[in-house]
């Protein structure tokens, strides 16, 4: 290799997701690896976000005594995700070799001294399917001392939740009346609060935490991790990928990479014009994603030959965007809202649509296939004063006073009456009144007929735990009643270059595009255009990036 600035055997451009997990697989093979950030912090819309893996049959779920195997994950993405022409990022052997070489990731990574577990209690998304986990297949990494990376501190990217608290005690929190779970969780929260002031730790929980480890396992390791370094080209040399052009110090800086260059570098989420051209109607400002998600990379990639799929394709947010929350870098959620007792979600003409529970990405999907033939986006969350009293709306705490600009620049609508709820909202109100009867009536059987909501363990964890005998079936019968727009929003794209089962980026004629690889939402998602179970972006990113360092090793 000649004509470098200087040379690595692995070269990762970004560092979300399974940057850094790529890296530490290389270096433990006795490799030298650089991660390269075009942002100034490290970690990724993966460090902000909850930092949940989906790894079926993980070693945890084993410890605790959880059934899960190979044969069932296979069951259950065989029926879920299904094989199908335009997903070719799904494909049946890549799913295969995700399920595989999951348990393998965590156990390299286990090795390595990372300290993960898993939530006791979140169901896959559909575990009605052959195959389904009600207790689920999450794994989340333990809470973790930024002070352990020491100056590096500075360069993790900060999480949405700034608590020292695990994921899993912030999931009881916000029912801190109700229950002595809850009560306890934020006992455990005060005291660790406490205990870090007089021992000058600095915890970090979720995605941070996750990130934070994989940063300290990282340096450990001896990898290199550089901010403020946007990769501008991808380099080739005889035919294969052999290196990258990086900005350093705001000048061009040639970085050749011996075994290969592994694309993390995040989707398209916000770039307007790559929207505009695979994803027509959405927005940059309804996403929750890192700004540095912007697609140059898989723009790079497709200059090169590579294969793209699944570009109209992401992972669903409804969101519920008051006066002002355009410019929040985490968007507030809806679904907690429709799905909890006493609430539902209609169009603009009154009409109820879909299972306000269920897969947030299914739910976004309804909404932009109902709007076809009805407008629907937005569409209106219909709640009684018991969701106002007990569930956070659009990022507020439950029952507290509510900004007057909601009311008087029409974000939330509220009336004595269904009828007064609905002419406020330009909706027949006999229309409304027949809707929110008819599920009235579906509360009192126990069951809703027109859309299953409930019927699925999952739809009833986003429920109310306290509420019986259904967790999210509840009427809509105590006024004051409230309406607040809905859209469909996003957390990141699922489309990007087509890879094998070894992360290697395939051209449109499915010859491989030799020393390049992708993860992440850089490349066409394993979940083709669903949302099997929570995590099913960060932990096929993890796999993706460990198999990738692996075949490169192997390769080289």
């Amino acid at each position: 290799m000649s004509g470098f600035d200087e040379t690595f055997d692995f070269v990762v451009v970004g560092s979300g997701g399974g940057s850094m997990c790529a890296a530490v697989v290389a270096c433990a093979a006795g490799k030298s690896a650089l991660v390269l950030e075009k942002t100034n912090l490290i970690g990724g819309t993966t460090a902000r976000s909850g930092g949940v893996m989906w790894i079926p049959n993980n070693p945890y779920m084993a410890t605790a005594g959880v059934p899960d195997s190979l044969e069932a994950a296979t069951q259950y993405l065989d029926a879920v995700v299904g094989d199908h022409n335009d997903t070719p990022g799904a494909s049946k052997a890549r799913r295969q070799a995700f399920l595989i070489e999951g348990p393998r990731m965590l156990d390299f990574l286990i090795g390595k001294g990372l300290k993960f577990s898993r939530i006791t209690n979140w169901p896959d998304y559909y575990d009605e399917a052959p195959g389904g986990s009600v207790p689920g297949r999450t794994v989340v990494a333990d809470l973790f001392d930024a002070n352990e990376l020491g100056e590096a501190k500075k360069l993790l990217r900060p999480n949405f939740l700034t608590l020292p608290v695990s994921l899993e005690d912030a999931l009881k929190l916000p029912h801190v009346k109700k229950s002595w779970a809850a009560k306890k969780a934020l006992v455990r929260m005060g005291l660790r609060i406490v205990g870090s002031k007089l021992t000058g730790k600095n915890y970090v929980t979720a995605g941070a935490a996750l990130q934070g480890r994989m940063m300290q396992a990282a340096i450990k390791v001896g990898a290199e991790l550089r901010v403020d370094s946007a990769v501008k080209e991808l380099i080739f040399e005889d035919g294969r990928v052999a290196g990258v052009v990086a900005e350093k110090n705001g000048k061009p800086h040639r970085v050749g990479a011996k075994l290969g260059v592994l694309v993390n570098a995040g989707g398209f989420a916000l770039n307007q014009a790559m929207r505009d051209q695979y994803m027509p109607g959405s927005s940059i400002s309804h996403t929750s994603v890192a700004e540095g998600d912007t697609g140059e990379m898989i723009q790079e990639m497709m200059r090169h030959g590579a294969a793209i799929a699944q570009m109209d394709s992401f992972v669903g947010s409804p969101l519920s965007l008051p006066p002002g929350s355009e410019v929040w870098p985490i968007k507030p959620g809806a679904q907690g809202v429709t799905a909890a007792p006493h609430a539902i979600l209609v169009d603009q003409t009154g009409v109820r649509y879909l299972n306000e529970g269920g897969s947030y990405t299914e739910y976004c999907q309804r909404m932009i296939e109902h709007n076809k033939g009805a407008p629907a986006i937005p569409s209106y969350a219909i709640f009684d004063n018991r969701v106002m009293k007990s569930v956070m709306i659009a990022g507020t705490m439950p029952g507290s006073k509510k900004p007057a600009e909601w009311t008087e620049q029409g974000f939330l609508h509220s009336a004595d009456t269904i009828e007064g709820l609905a002419a406020l909202l330009n909706i027949d109100p006999a229309t409304l009144r027949g809707t929110v009867d008819r599920f009235n009536g579906f509360v009192a059987a126990n069951e809703d007929k027109d859309f299953k909501r409930g019927a699925r363990a999952y739809d009833r964890w986003l429920g109310d735990p306290f509420h019986a005998p259904n967790e999210t079936l509840g009427e809509i019968s105590e006024g004051p009643f409230h309406a607040i727009p809905v859209i469909p929003g996003d957390v990141g794209t699922l489309g990007g270059v087509v890879t094998d089962e070894k992360a290697r980026v395939l051209r449109e004629d499915g010859t491989v595009i030799a020393g390049l690889y992708a993860t992440g939402v850089s490349a066409a998602s394993v979940m083709g255009r669903t949302s099997p179970g929570s995590g099913v972006n960060i932990g096929p990113s993890f796999v993706w990036g460990y198999v990738a360092a692996k075949d490169a090793v192997a390769a080289g």
